[in-house]
């Protein structure tokens, strides 16, 4: 999509000036903090996206993610150059978890035995996001192409797609059970077939 003068409209900002990443970093660090609403514009929808996969809740997204633009706010001062969107990636799915923790240690008396072995550790969580990254795209789509059918399909969409399970299960016309049944053999899958040393 372009703006009206031709620019990427990624890149347009109020007032006829022009911002990127770069720029936006540079001005932020040096004390322009009004650059900020440019960020949450430009990735607020991703944001949500990434904290929906996690929670798959619309009411705590929201929360997730305007915690997530409150740390990015934080943080930014010490950013180095990570990969702006790997890094933004990273606090979101992380900030996501802690509400996740938060909400399943309320429910947890609720909790059906029978579903705790289709859970997934934060930290096993954190190391898929690591390795379904945006920054290493062209490398983990060649990956996953390898993949068997089955867990191709839910990992491409789950990960690559941002759908949520409820989302997956009516594309597929399935359950919602099924979906986090497929999901967790993919990441079984991942886990004894992919390793950190192949992405270093």
């Amino acid at each position: 999509m372009q703006g009206q003068d031709g620019q990427p409209a990624s890149i347009l900002w109020e007032e006829g000036r022009v911002i990127d990443e770069t720029s936006f970093i540079l001005r932020f660090q040096q004390g322009d903090r009004s650059v900020f609403p440019w960020l949450v514009q430009e990735y607020g929808a991703y944001v949500y996206r990434v904290a929906y996969s996690v929670l798959h809740d619309a009411k705590e997204a929201e929360d997730a993610a305007q915690e997530t633009f409150l740390q990015i706010y934080k943080s930014l001062p010490e950013y180095r150059s990570q990969g702006l969107k790997t890094w933004m990636t990273r606090i979101a799915v992380n900030k996501s978890i802690d509400i996740k923790r938060k909400r399943d240690r309320r429910k947890e008396e609720h909790w059906d035995p029978a579903d705790l072995d289709l859970q997934v550790s934060s930290s096993e969580e954190d190391h898929l996001y690591d390795l379904i990254d945006a920054e290493r795209s062209t490398e983990v789509r060649r990956r996953i192409a390898g993949l068997p059918a089955g867990h191709r399909q839910i990992v491409t969409k789950f990960y690559l797609e941002g759908k949520s399970h409820e989302q997956i299960a009516a594309e597929l016309s399935v359950a919602v059970k099924t979906v986090e049944s497929k999901l967790y053999r993919a990441r079984a899958y991942i886990r004894d077939h992919w390793t950190r040393e192949e992405w270093g």
